[in-house]
């Protein structure tokens, strides 16, 4: 298999080159390489300009989340591939809401929210995890307290990507505290330029800031904007983590590139040639892999080791790479952005910093191979756990 192949049929070439057309003329420039990790905008201007670049996608037709909404999954696969291919984004903010909405949300709902999502008018973040509540996300604490046609809510978010932009959050909070801990959470949309609602960014390893903490004091929500009835929370969120640990380094530098990048810093007497080709083998697997999970979702045809897969893969080959990266600066490793003599600008050492978190994020490794034990494979359930 020709692992570079559009995973479309032949059929869509033509939609195919007019969206490459349409990209080559309107798309923003391709950005220089960003600090590792870094999936938001710094500044206000560049917010802006996404949002203008997927509004000019949303009125040709060729966004690629209002593609997925029809019944053909080929033209959004297309768009998506046309589009990342010249190095622009499709999407901005986090729209695992959209998945949410789609299936659980009211015609209101729909209505009001969809559209303006799709074409970047409004910007979504995504408020599930908290301090003691990551990879064992049902242990959220944060409280939802209905009080008539509205709901209450307090408690506190953490590693919240674009809220400091958003303009609504896809919120899961508890609503009832007696239930078991899977069955008493509840999905809501809610307004994150409200009173109550506080945005403290994080300040990073990499000395960025793209994760924020997000605290709710006495913020409310209208029971219209529940997503789903009470209780529901749970499995709505669950369906949408699957297009999120499906994506695991799809807004990333091609793999492959970074794997052939690593030949020119070989220090002599450091360079394993042996271990630079296992590391491209695995590059061009991840390829395949990413490939073969697109086609599946677009056909909605996923199993359930897809996603977990497509995550570990890509996390634990992300880090490998950063690790050889700086086994072959040697010496030079040590040097950071802004050191003279520095490779990249500090490219590599912000990679190895960053790693370790993509095999954490969107649920651990640990909790990945769990998952493939137990969903895919049908092995029993540890009873430790």
């Amino acid at each position: 298999m020709d692992v570079d192949a559009p995973v479309a049929p032949p059929e869509y070439d033509p939609f195919r080159a007019s969206v490459r057309a349409f990209v080559a003329e309107h798309a923003p420039p391709r950005p220089e390489q960003r600090k590792a990790g870094m999936r938001t905008p710094e500044d206000a201007g560049e917010v802006a300009a996404l949002q203008q670049w997927l509004g000019l996608l949303h009125r040709a037709g060729y966004s690629p989340l209002e593609l997925a909404a029809g019944t053909d999954p080929w033209p959004a696969r297309v768009a998506i591939e046309e589009i990342e291919a010249a190095g622009a984004p499709w999407r901005i903010g986090n729209p695992l809401v959209e998945t949410a909405l789609t299936e659980h949300g009211t015609a209101d709902q729909q209505q009001r929210f969809l559209s303006r999502l799709r074409a970047g008018e409004d910007i979504w973040c995504q408020l599930y995890s908290e301090p003691d509540a990551g990879s064992d996300l049902a242990s959220l604490t944060t409280r939802a307290v209905r009080d008539g046609d509205r709901y209450v809510v307090n408690g506190q978010k953490v590693w919240t990507t674009w809220a400091q932009w958003s303009d609504y959050g896809y919120l899961l909070a508890r609503t009832d505290p007696a239930a078991d801990k899977h069955a008493g959470i509840t999905a809501f949309a809610i307004d994150m330029r409200q009173p109550g609602v506080e945005v403290r960014p994080l300040r990073e390893m990499t000395g960025t800031s793209d994760f924020n903490e997000v605290f709710f004091t006495d913020a409310v929500v209208s029971v219209a904007d529940r997503i789903g009835e009470e209780g529901q929370g749970w499995a709505i969120a669950s369906r949408s983590l699957m297009s999120e640990r499906s994506r695991q380094g799809s807004g990333d530098r091609d793999m492959c590139e970074q794997v052939k990048d690593l030949v020119a810093l070989g220090t002599p007497g450091l360079v394993d040639t042996a271990g630079l080709v296992r590391l491209y083998e695995r590059a061009h697997v991840l390829r395949l892999l990413e490939h073969t999970m697109a086609s599946r979702a677009a056909l909605q045809q996923e199993t359930p080791a897809d996603a977990p897969v497509l995550k570990t893969w890509f996390s634990t080959l992300n880090l490998d790479v950063a690790e050889e990266a700086l086994r072959l600066l040697g010496s030079r490793s040590v040097l950071v952005e802004g050191d003279a003599g520095t490779e990249a600008n500090g490219r590599w050492q912000d990679m190895w910093l960053y790693a370790r978190g993509y095999t954490i994020s969107a649920g651990s490794n640990e909790v990945m191979r769990n998952l493939i034990a137990e969903r895919a494979l049908g092995m029993p359930r540890d009873r430790a756990r």
